[in-house]
Order: C-alpha cells, then structure tokens, then sequence
C-alpha cells in the first residue's frame, strides 16, 4: 500500500527524485505540501490546488481535533470526504502547536490549554495516534517534543529521548494499515544529537522519516550545518521529510542535501500580506512601485494570476481591501512553488541538479 521508489539520483549531489505510493495516489518527490490547517488551504479552492498541481496537502491535528472534532470528521468519512480533497493528505501530530502554547510537558504527555475555549487537554502520544487515525489522512506523524531555539544540549537531549519513547509509543497505539506512520528526528543544533536521533528514528523501520525542530529561529546557515550532519544517517528506501520549510532557497539547499518532502505555512501568510513568492526573492505588491506596473507579478510563471491580471490591479486590490487579493497572490505563490519543485524534479532526471543551484543561488535575493 505504501511504496517508495528512488527514481533519479543527481551525480554530484545527494539530489534524488522519488515515487511515493499512498492509497490516494502517488506523491512524486521531492515534493512541496501546501498546509490546509483547518482542512482548508487558506485563500484557495481545492480546485484551485489542483490546477496549481498540488500532490499532497498537510492537515493539523490539533486544530481539527479542537474544532470540529475528530469524531465528527470521522463520521463525515474522513478528512478526504470532509474536505473534498482526493489526493494524498498528510496530518502533522499537534506536537508543534501544543509546545508553542506552552503546554506542561510529562512522560504521559502535554497538558494544554485550547486557544479557542481555554478549556483543557491532555495530548499522549496514544491520544494523537489515534485522533490521526480518525482524521484518516494517507501519513500521519508520531507525537514528538520540540526543542526550542536556543537551545542547550541537556534539555534538547531530553526532547529527544522523550521523542524516542513516544515514537515507540505511537507504534504500539496505531490502528490502522491504510495509514503511513513516519517518526521525527529531534535533537536541537547539536550535530551529536541529531545524529543519535536520526539513528534511533531510523531503526524503527517506518515507512518514512521526519526532521523536525529545524526552521524556529536558527540561521539558515546552521540549519544547513545540522542537515550536513544527519542526512547520511537516514535510510536511502524511504522518505526523508523537513518539516517547516519553505522558502525558496532553504528547498534548493535541502534538495540538495537528499530531502524529498516539505511543507510551509510561507506561501499562504505571504499571499495574505500582499507579497509574493518569486526566484528573485519577495515582491511587495502593496507598494506604491506597484501602482502604474502593468505586468503580471512574475513574467515566467504560468499560474491563474500571472495570465490574467497585473501588478497594478492587484495592488488595487490590496488597498480597496478585497479578498480576491489574496486569491490571487496566493495561487501564484503556491502554483510558484510547485512549479519550482517541478524545475528541481526535471533539473535531477536531466543529471543537471547542480547548475541550477548554482544558477538559483546567484539571482536569489529574498
């Protein structure tokens, strides 16, 4: 049901181009997913991610565990039927939000409090399973503690080891074989540690494996350092998954260095602040450059936005404070991204993957 093909390796690089079977369909990597957190990509249409080439888009537990609830999404039929999406889908644990809510953290799990009721929850490793296997998305996430940044080798030694005994706890507590369970490799910015995680994560045998606790405030630069460290710790078979990432030039680098699978909340924020997403980094479409622009907001790209509107109408938008504003600039950015993941998907087959990285990184601005 679930299988994961190396298609393309780029000589010179640690590059790779996969196929990933999911009972929704095939995933083919490396892959960027676009984050419906309320089972909603915000600002567009599921018909709109289709034609924006979407293969896959993430969900959050923790949200939709809260609001509507899990047991009402499984009596619409799953979060495939609830929100009308038929490709793959992909639920994160609710581990990352329930830490930014500074939840008490125990070996049973987090005690939190709801940011829409003040109500309070107890999240277990067991609890996140199966809310997920409600959801019934086709790869869920083990429960796992997040380290924040800065932060010191203790404390990120006992996230991670805390991450290991609940992924082995999620293992025991999953239903459901229709359902790709990946761990999370944790571990902060110390090289030692992500690579003892990346051990431990690995010998699990899931179907796939997570990097997380990268992208909450470190430089970029020591992102790329950790990633140097534990990438040649992960198993070749399966998955690799950078969890948070999604600015242009963190995918190129990531790609580079052997990651298959991204996601990002970037391209929706940015679409509802009037910016947008090209390869010579962020354009503000608010500004008044933008007034009299009577181009579209990238010439190259070939989404519903850039075809039929300009810069100047947009920005018209924006200041008049209508949605379609965000509609649009957030179709190009999502459709932007794909297609720049389509561009390193055809750069790794042709053997090119290097020069356009190089390529990439001389125009790159943001």
């Amino acid at each position: 049901m679930f299988e994961f093909e190396i298609t393309r390796r780029c000589p010179g690089t640690a590059a790779r181009a996969g196929r990933l079977q999911t009972p929704h369909g095939e995933i083919i990597t490396p892959v960027f997913m676009p984050v419906g957190t309320q089972a909603s990509v915000k600002a567009m249409l599921p018909r709109d991610l289709l034609e924006a080439g979407a293969q896959v888009v993430l969900a959050n537990t923790y949200h939709l565990y809260l609001r509507p609830g899990a047991d009402l999404i499984r009596e619409a039929g799953g979060l495939h039927a609830f929100m009308g999406w038929t490709r793959p889908i992909l639920t994160d644990s609710g581990g990352f939000q329930v830490f930014s809510l500074e939840g008490r953290v125990a070996e049973d799990g987090v005690r939190f409090k709801s940011h829409v009721d003040g109500s309070s929850h107890l999240f277990t490793p067991e609890k996140a399973t199966h809310i997920q296997n409600a959801l019934g998305a086709d790869i869920i996430m083990a429960f796992d503690e997040c380290s924040p940044y800065p932060c010191g080798p203790e404390r990120a030694r006992a996230a991670m080891e805390r991450t290991h005994r609940w992924a082995r706890r999620c293992i025991e507590a999953h239903r459901r074989e229709d359902q790709a369970l990946f761990g999370i490799v944790q571990g902060g910015v110390h090289a030692e540690l992500r690579r003892e995680s990346a051990d431990y994560i690995a010998a699990l045998g899931l179907p796939g494996v997570a990097i997380g606790g990268l992208s909450v405030g470190e430089p970029k630069e020591t992102m790329y350092g950790v990633l140097d460290g534990l990438m040649p710790r992960l198993p070749v078979d399966r998955p690799r998954y950078l969890m948070g990432v999604g600015s242009l030039d963190c995918l190129v680098e990531a790609v580079h260095r052997g990651v298959d699978m991204f996601d990002c909340v970037l391209q929706t924020r940015m679409g509802r602040m009037g910016a947008a997403v090209t390869e010579k980094g962020r354009v503000v479409l608010r500004n008044a450059a933008c007034a009299r622009d009577f181009s579209p907001i990238d010439e190259g790209c070939d989404c519903y936005a850039c075809r039929n509107f300009t810069r100047a109408y947009i920005r018209h938008l924006i200041k008049a404070g209508e949605m379609l504003a965000a509609q649009l600039i957030t179709i190009h950015n999502i459709r932007y991204t794909l297609r720049f993941m389509e561009r390193m998907r055809e750069a790794i087959a042709q053997g090119t993957f290097a020069d356009f990285r190089d390529r990439f990184l001389k125009t790159w601005e943001y």
